[in-house]
């Protein structure tokens, strides 16, 4: 089973969000909470503001804390855990394992033919539903056609999601990625988390949401 962690950054903001750490939260308290944020930062409340960046703020912030309801809906269902910072020295080592099922990453461009340009003529597929089979391993991508990202001028969010099993290179996928969007991005958010577009920063990043527990 590829599990689903929680990191460090993300217990650090249910608890700036929900008010209480992820281990003291129950499912009644989180629902309750949920709803609360919800109706304060839903998107259609900040309609009235005529400055495109107060919209753009809130729904940022709306969609932080639907990702994190998400994470701790799984918390609650067994299928995520948290998981402690690792230092880079843990994530590069030989015996680390790594798995993870639809690792959201956002790529943040003002290049309108990104998309085209990662999946070429496939991509008309992807907005189907398919899957996209990186090349030279069994790693997977689909995408999320119906997000759309808020911007002043040309911006655009371009939304997938990564799964790749203990079996697969991760150095070999991030180079196909890095490859891809290399001077094409403004930045990346890796499972929610601001990342530079630097071969580096996003191995280390993807390498840490993905690292398995030892023994896993």
């Amino acid at each position: 089973m590829i599990a689903t962690a929680i990191s460090p950054q993300e217990k650090e903001e249910i608890q700036k969000y929900f008010g209480l750490p992820l281990e003291d939260l129950t499912p009644e308290t989180f629902r309750q909470i949920l709803r609360q944020l919800r109706a304060k930062f839903h998107p259609d409340a900040f309609e009235k503001f005529e400055n495109p960046t107060v919209r753009e703020v809130m729904t940022e912030k709306f969609q932080t804390i639907e990702r994190l309801a998400e994470k701790i809906e799984q918390y609650f269902n067994g299928k995520a855990h948290p998981s402690a910072h690792p230092g880079d020295d843990v994530v590069h080592r030989n015996d680390a394992r790594f798995a993870f099922d639809k690792m959201k990453i956002e790529i943040i461009t003002s290049d309108k033919d990104l998309k085209y340009h990662l999946f070429g003529a496939y991509y008309r597929w992807l907005k189907f539903g398919e899957k996209f089979k990186i090349p030279d391993s069994q790693a997977s991508i689909i995408i999320d056609e119906d997000h759309a990202g808020l911007s002043i001028g040309f911006r655009e969010s371009v939304r997938l999601y990564l799964t790749f099993g203990v079996n697969e290179n991760i150095d070999e996928i991030t180079r196909w990625l890095f490859d891809k969007i290399e001077g094409r991005t403004t930045y990346l958010l890796i499972e929610g988390k601001k990342i530079n577009p630097t071969f580096s920063e996003m191995l280390t990043a993807i390498k840490r949401v993905s690292l398995l527990p030892a023994g896993a």
